[in-house]
């Protein structure tokens, strides 16, 4: 079957996913007060979890097992749109790169410290090769498009990307507003600070814990989301290089030591 026959065959997912987004775009960004900072609720988020109840409800609906499979591919095609758009931003971004400094253009290097704690976590849960694609970044758009290209859309290492990613989706933003919130009331750091490690590389996670950081310093607010911004726009630019350089390689040789010795492999070789 041709891909223009399988696209037609399956018409009705695509018109599911497309009343989802128009919905859920129509709503828009739903802000849940606290005490500690506002809580923003992004419409990628809802539209995320209405495409899972739909098909978890499968035996109900008509999202069946392999429309599931051909919505993979339309993610693909989506990155690719989406890393031409991060590409056009960087570029745009250039000169205030250059006059960033070490401290926003060498941020990325933290991220190689959790793989030395989630890598070996993910073992000890029972996870194989999909640990290196869970844990090898904070597994954002950039991030999937590598492991896909890398290892193929249908790896281990590639499911395991797409896991850390929707569960980010879901629950990065929420964290990270309700992170924000709480750093920002201790008053431990300080608020350019803060705004800085809110660009994490996720435009959902970046709008939702700056937003929440400029309620706190409302004085602050135009610095905080030009820092923010600034941040994010970097940790897309070098944070891809960070993988390909020193994330991927350093996953696949702790994986190489550790997994033996505390992963699956322990159980087999005794076996």
């Amino acid at each position: 079957m041709s891909k223009v026959q399988k696209l037609l065959k399956n018409w009705p997912l695509h018109l599911a996913m497309l009343v989802i987004v128009v919905v859920f775009e129509g709503i828009n960004t739903i802000t849940i007060p606290t005490p500690i900072g506002g809580i923003s609720l992004l419409p990628m988020l809802f539209a995320m979890v209405a495409g899972l109840v739909l098909f978890l409800l499968k035996p109900l609906t008509f999202i069946k097992e392999e429309q599931s499979h051909l919505g993979g591919d339309f993610v693909m095609i989506g990155i690719g749109f989406l890393l031409a758009k991060v590409a056009v931003n960087t570029g745009i971004q250039l000169e205030n790169v250059l006059k960033a400094g070490p401290a926003l253009i060498l941020q990325e290097l933290g991220n190689l410290g959790t793989i030395l704690l989630a890598l070996p976590l993910a073992l000890l849960l029972g996870f194989g090769r999909e640990a290196v694609g869970m844990t090898h970044s904070i597994s954002r758009e950039p991030n999937v498009a590598y492991i896909a290209t890398k290892y193929g859309s249908e790896s281990a290492e590639f499911r395991g990307v797409m896991v850390t990613y929707i569960v980010g989706t879901l629950l990065g933003t929420i964290f990270m507003g309700l992170m924000a919130s709480v750093l920002g009331g201790l008053g431990i750091l300080h608020p350019y600070s803060l705004a800085m490690a809110c660009g994490v590389g996720s435009g959902s996670m970046m709008a939702a814990s700056s937003a929440s950081l400029a309620a706190a310093f409302p004085e602050m607010a135009e610095q905080i989301s030009a820092y923010a911004g600034t941040s994010n726009v970097l940790s897309n630019a070098d944070g891809v290089v960070m993988t390909v350089i020193l994330g991927v390689p350093m996953c696949n040789w702790m994986y190489n030591k550790l997994y033996p010795a505390i992963g699956r492999g322990k159980k087999e070789k005794k076996a």
